[in-house]
């Protein structure tokens, strides 16, 4: 009986994935991922906890590992469309995986706030979203010819997903310079950002992950994407609306026409 590919394996694992998908938006809906200092936790929390750098590294590692050996062992491994998705994926995750968590600016002396629970529950996610994706384009989709690159599909989904990287990477560059490059332990530690998309919504890097996922799930017309995309709308819209609030709630200045997460909306 085939349901998606037709491959017992992939299509359970799917449902599967769809399934945890459901229930990581369930749960953040009462409490947001244990990782960064307004969600770390602080001394107080349990369980193991892990500098922001290497918390990060840690947990996106994985992207960089697991698509890569699930594509090479593909049957169209060798063929152009696939290629470009490995390029694209490969780029994506070398920045989330290295050159975001190395970049950060750290404030000496603070706690360790990234929990050892968020890194696990990332593995995975990625272990998921890299076998989906890449053997789904290298083994099970069809449609990934040489016209794909003409197919109105691929190409909005490409705009999407620039449109969308540029906004994460041009936030995380706003949030990173609010501190300064050796930050003393008496500067403040929270601050408004302004600038780029901070002037319609208070995450814009989450928005534009999101946007990024989307752009990827076009592009590539699979529902091993769409299970990614869930997973990090489920995660990020209510950390987003979190975070709003707190700013809110902190700071009195907090320009009150900004949204969530999405402008004019959320």
């Amino acid at each position: 009986m085939q349901w998606y590919t037709g491959n017992a394996l992939y299509d359970t694992l799917l449902i599967i994935g769809f399934a945890y998908a459901a229930l990581i938006f369930g749960s953040s809906l009462f409490g947001t991922a244990a990782y960064g200092g307004r969600f770390g936790g602080g001394k107080r929390a349990k369980g193991i906890k892990l500098g922001s750098k290497l918390g990060w590294v840690l947990m996106e590692l994985p992207g960089l590992i697991v698509f890569p050996v699930v594509f090479f062992m593909g049957t169209n491994a060798d063929q152009l469309v696939p290629l470009i998705f490995l390029v694209i994926w490969m780029f994506h995750y070398t920045n989330r995986a290295l050159v975001a968590p190395l970049l950060m600016r750290v404030q000496p002396g603070s706690t360790a706030s990234f929990s050892l629970g968020v890194v696990i529950a990332g593995w995975i996610t990625l272990l998921l979203h890299g076998y989906f994706n890449a053997a789904y384009i290298t083994e099970f989709g069809s449609h990934y010819t040489k016209e794909w690159l003409q197919d109105p599909r691929f190409q909005l989904g490409l705009l999407i997903y620039a449109t969308g990287f540029t906004l994460n990477v041009h936030s995380d560059r706003i949030l990173r310079h609010l501190r300064s490059p050796n930050p003393s332990p008496d500067e403040p530690r929270y601050k408004i950002p302004y600038g780029g998309g901070f002037r319609w919504v208070s995450c814009p890097q989450y928005f534009g992950e999101i946007l990024s996922f989307t752009g990827f799930a076009v592009m590539t017309w699979n529902l091993g994407a769409v299970f990614v995309l869930a997973v990090t709308a489920g995660n990020l819209i209510p950390r987003a609306i979190f975070t709003h609030r707190w700013f809110l709630k902190n700071f009195d200045d907090y320009p009150p026409e900004r949204k969530a997460i999405i402008p004019y909306l959320l």
